[in-house]
Formats: C-alpha cells, structure tokens, sequence
C-alpha cells in the first residue's frame, strides 16, 4: 500500500531537530524476530531568512502512516479516515512534544552559531498506478526518495502546462538513513500523444528544493 495524503513545505535555508523513537523487543532479545515495528517521528523546522516555522508529529506501522499531525492547525491528520472508529490520540500530547523540540533547537542553534546541515539532494521514479491502457483512468505516481532536509516541492506538467486538478501528496516520511521520502499522485486518462513533462519539454514534474535541481529528466509520454 502507497500512502496518500498530507502536506509538502519550502524554504531557503533550514536548521532542523528531528527524534526518531523506534519500538522494538527489549536489550538482550537479540535472537528474537522482530515481526512488526511501530515508529514514532518528531519533527521541528525553521526556514531563514523567511522564519518560517513548521513542526510534526507521525506515527508509523510497519513503515505505513497512521496519523500526523497538523502544527498549524493543531489537529490530527489520519492517514486512512476509518482509522478512529478503532483508537484514538491526544492531540497536545504530540503538540507538547513538538514544543520541546523547538526549544531543543533553539538551543543546538546557538550553541553551533547557526551553522547550518548540508543538502542532500533526491531521487525519484515516475511509474502508473496500473498497466496504461488508453481511455481509461489511472494514477500516475512520483516517489521522491533520499533528500533531506524535508523541504520539497512537486509540481505536475502535462504538455508543458502546469496540472493541480487531483494531485494528492503524501507528508514527508523519515527514512533509515536520516533522510526523508514522500508520493505526489496525478489522477489522469491516457491520450494518444500525451506528454506529462515541464522545463524543456522534458522532466514530468519539477522538484523544488532549497538548493536542490529544480527540476529533474523524468518524461511520461503516451
């Protein structure tokens, strides 16, 4: 399953202070299988010289969302709807701890005089949600993988026109390797002669990114 749904963000410079908590079998149960993993994130991120602020709070199962939530709107943000007929969440629990590490943040900034991470930048795979017949409707999928920080931006072209009608993004998913992931999904019917791309009639979607390519040779053509 592919998650859908969340947010995306930008920005020029960044200092970011993320928490991973992995829930795993005890020290000492190293000969035990480990058969499910819940994964809490934490998640706090100021953009200079903007100042603009954003924090999160999600919770994975077995490397699929659960909720998120919105530190604007301060709420919660449930990956599948039909989730809450079976538990719930306290909402400012998770907003107490995205204040921690904001001051955490505030702290390591001055204590490093604001020197600020190095930009790793992405890379992404553009494919169909199903086998392209003409006529009929499908999804197609960009999944951005290994950048940080979680600053990004999809915008979707088809014949050198920009499309937001449908497109659906998920939030920004921690990875192994302290980077982060995310899926853009561009609902459309198959023509013949269709080309989804952008910049130079050539990449499919731009990726915008502080420091990063704007864009990025990944053409759809029908």
């Amino acid at each position: 399953m592919e998650p859908r749904g969340g947010r995306g963000g930008g920005g020029r410079a960044l200092c970011c202070l993320w928490a991973t908590l992995l829930l795993a079998p005890p020290r000492g149960a190293g000969a035990l299988k480990v058969e499910d993993t819940l994964v809490e994130l934490d998640f706090f991120q100021e953009s200079f010289p903007s100042e603009k602020k954003s924090g999160e709070f999600l919770l994975e199962f077995d490397n699929e969302e659960i909720l998120h939530v919105d530190w604007e709107k301060k709420q919660n943000v449930w990956r599948l709807p039909d989730f809450q007929r079976f538990t719930s969440f306290e909402v400012q629990g998770a907003l107490a701890n995205i204040a921690v590490m904001k001051n955490n943040m505030e702290v390591l900034m001055k204590r490093s005089n604001r020197t600020r991470a190095l930009n790793v930048a992405p890379s992404a795979t553009v494919y169909p949600e199903n086998a392209v017949e003409l006529g009929d409707p499908n999804v197609l999928i960009c999944f951005v993988d290994r950048f940080s920080p979680p600053v990004l931006n999809v915008t979707w072209l088809k014949n050198n026109e920009v499309v937001s009608e449908g497109v659906e993004e998920t939030d920004f998913y921690p990875s192994v390797d302290n980077t982060f992931r995310k899926f853009s999904y561009l609902p459309f019917v198959p023509e013949q002669g269709d080309i989804s791309g952008g910049e130079n009639k050539i990449p499919v979607r731009n990726i915008g990114s502080s420091k990063l390519p704007s864009s990025a040779p990944y053409p759809w053509k029908l």
